[in-house]
């Protein structure tokens, strides 16, 4: 008995380009009226990933309505994506491969702190743009 063995050719899905994830979560953020989003742009300064993205909510439904929103979006890109404290709303982290999302509301971003540990402006000084660690 033969077997016989037939290569299946279908064309490898194309990755997508970084800064078109990181468009669509500060665009997600921005409809979802985030407030203080900072992206970080980590490439070459860690292996964790290559950026970084910090927002607030006003509430803990609307940390997790924007979790629940970006959590869609981002699996509809087709990326692999793990949410952890979506439940309690308080802090939620999106890890999405090469793009981090931290969710807070404004009394926990500033107890953890993000920014100080990462060297960056505070949240009441920070502006809504890309951020390259110096």
């Amino acid at each position: 008995m033969t077997l016989e063995h037939k290569a299946i050719t279908a064309p490898l899905p194309q990755p997508l380009d970084p800064d078109q994830v990181v468009a669509t979560v500060t665009a997600s953020l921005e409809d979802d009226k985030a407030d203080d989003i900072l992206v970080v742009d980590l490439r070459g300064r860690s292996s964790v990933a290559d950026h970084l993205v910090i927002a607030s909510g006003r509430s803990q439904r609307q940390v997790a309505a924007m979790a629940d929103h970006l959590h869609f979006k981002l699996k509809h890109l087709g990326l692999p994506v793990s949410v952890e404290g979506q439940t309690q709303g308080d802090w939620v982290l999106i890890d999405a491969g090469d793009i981090v999302v931290h969710l807070f509301r404004p009394e926990v971003r500033s107890f953890y702190g993000l920014e100080r540990m990462w060297g960056l402006k505070t949240p009441e000084r920070a502006e809504p743009v890309i951020t390259p660690l110096d």
